[in-house]
């Protein structure tokens, strides 16, 4: 048997979901968890020991009845706060609503429709499953009050979520505190009572093909010129290809070779583990591709398009650049650019990407700020001309969005690429002029998945009861505490040891993922540049054993 509350709860929340899905799912549960059944019993009980908690990433988790889980009942919950808490702010507020091609997000993408315009918000619904900055561009091009994108981005296929976006005086980012807090206090009222009592409407509008179309012009205006470069595409089964292709046909680009198996939006993703272009074997199939057609150049985006991955041949074999080598190629390529037009800027990253952008910014004197993990942060850094972050997150033109972009990084990767080829540089040439110029870099990461979440604060707990004086060996010359803030950056849970000889180590728990992230970096200015990396790449591996023997306990 199973408690009278739970029971009640169950049969309270059956009775108000509008989704004959999950109403069915729950009701076999409960039933089975009435009947005896252990296991029903225990998942029964965790998806209702809380609710999905709406912070600055907004909601994010599996699919499935109950509050513990995305589904219509949360969602149209999450509309009708941020719905009051929009209207609380005086005015006529409007939202723009966009979804990619999970499970679900039209569906819930339509809910927040309904409920936004029924509640006195004027809502706009983006015409199609479309890229996530495709939706935060059209924040900024309408002048909307807000802007909710219905994604999980590269997470499982069993997972969705919902992101919200803030215009007016927050031009576009994703929200951060305290209107994160005062959006969840609105939802919790919301919570209150049943969703069969919100009004709804579905006298919305439906944004016009312009926005899209606008949106391809802006972004292939980034490009410098047409490129006969051969390249690679795939969209990791998403909804990157229509826009992508789009946007390179109006650079001028040749047309890119398509990884036919991923290209359309498939909310299975059946051709990986994970949908995302950093996990091993994300690439297979483009890399394929690439040999079979001879390509110079492979560009991935993840299924929402707001990351991008870029495969290069090097030494004969492919790989993957890090998101830290693409982040110091682009930022370079910038800074470049600032100084050929002789103009001021801002370099920033967050603090757990390479410190190799400062060492750029400092070159070209121009402004560096770091920031905590999120282009939340990152989007609202002042006079910002370049922002990246080690996870294939970049932000190539802030005057038209205000969050990573996949597509237009993609634009410049692409062009970056010409100019080198045009020039008669390789990358690897290129690579070693930056070692000579700044140091040698190189970073590496360690992600320790858990199918218990407690699991994460209770090693993050352990860390800091018994920090560390050495790190393989290096010594620790400074641990940074972010628990109660540090320095200008808000409370955060993240730890940051400083290492003799400049190393660096970061342990954070990831914000979108059940896993505890450490982030190792090292850099070296003696020698010529082959010795610079290839001891930078030594002190990571050391790094590395070290950490990995204080994360084990």
């Amino acid at each position: 048997m199973i408690d009278g509350g739970l029971a009640t709860a169950a049969r309270a929340w059956m009775a108000q979901d509008p989704d004959p899905v999950t109403r069915s799912e729950l009701d076999a549960l409960l039933a089975a968890a009435e009947a005896g059944d252990a296991p029903s019993a225990a998942d029964l009980a965790e998806r209702f020991s809380g609710r999905l908690e709406f912070g600055t990433a907004g909601l994010r988790g599996a699919l499935g009845a109950g509050p513990m889980r995305m589904n219509r009942v949360l969602v149209a919950q999450a509309a009708a706060g941020l719905a009051a808490y929009l209207l609380g702010r005086g005015g006529h507020p409007t939202v723009v609503i966009g979804y990619d091609g999970r499970h679900n997000s039209s569906v819930f993408a339509r809910d927040t429709a309904e409920i936004m315009r029924g509640a006195g918000v004027e809502a706009t619904l983006l015409p199609r499953a479309l890229p996530t900055p495709v939706l935060a561009f059209a924040v900024r091009h309408l002048a909307a009050s807000a802007g909710v994108m219905v994604t999980a981005s590269h997470n499982p296929a069993r997972d969705n979520g919902y992101k919200v976006y803030l215009g007016g005086a927050d031009g576009g980012s994703q929200i951060v505190p305290p209107a994160d807090g005062e959006i969840a206090s609105e939802i919790a009222r919301a919570a209150a009572g049943t969703i069969s009592a919100l009004p709804r409407s579905t006298d919305y509008a439906t944004a016009r093909e312009s926005v899209i179309d606008e949106y391809v012009r802006q972004t292939a205006a980034l490009a410098s010129g047409p490129s006969a470069l051969r390249t690679v595409y795939t969209a990791m089964h998403g909804v990157g290809w229509e826009t992508a292709s789009a946007v390179f046909s109006a650079a001028g680009f040749a047309a890119p070779a398509p990884v036919e198996a991923q290209l359309h939006p498939d909310p299975d993703f059946p051709t990986v583990a994970f949908p995302n272009p950093e996990e091993p074997g994300a690439l297979d199939l483009a890399i394929e591709t690439a040999k079979r057609v001879g390509a110079e150049l492979i560009i991935a985006n993840d299924p929402d398009a707001d990351r991008l991955a870029v495969g290069v041949p090097i030494a004969g074999d492919w790989r993957r650049l890090s998101g830290n080598e693409v982040g110091w190629l682009l930022g370079w390529q910038t800074a470049r650019r600032l100084q050929a037009e002789d103009r001021p800027g801002t370099l920033a990253c967050s603090v757990v990407s390479s410190p190799a952008l400062g060492a750029i910014a400092r070159r070209y004197r121009l402004d560096f700020v770091e920031t905590l993990t999120g282009f939340k942060w990152i989007s609202r850094v002042g006079g910002l001309a370049f922002g990246y972050e080690e996870a294939l997150g970049y932000l190539v033109d802030p005057d038209k969005v205000r969050d990573k972009d996949g597509i237009s990084a993609a634009v410049a990767v692409i062009g970056l690429f010409t100019e080198l080829a045009a020039a008669g540089t390789t990358l690897e040439q290129h690579l070693a002029e930056f070692a000579r110029t700044f140091g040698g870099f190189a970073s590496s990461q360690i992600s320790v998945r858990v199918a218990d979440l407690a699991e994460i604060p209770r090693t993050m707990a352990r860390l800091r009861a018994d920090l560390p004086s050495r790190v393989g060996g290096i010594r620790v010359e400074q641990i940074d505490d972010f628990a109660d803030g540090f320095d200008r950056f808000p409370p955060s849970d993240l730890l940051r040891f400083h290492l003799s000889g400049g190393g660096r180590v970061i342990v954070r728990p990831s914000g979108t993922e059940p896993k505890l992230k450490c982030y190792l970096d090292a850099v070296s200015t003696e020698g010529p540049a082959a010795e610079r990396v290839a001891a930078a790449e030594a002190t990571v591996a050391t790094l590395d054993a070290g950490m990995r023997q204080l994360l084990a306990g």
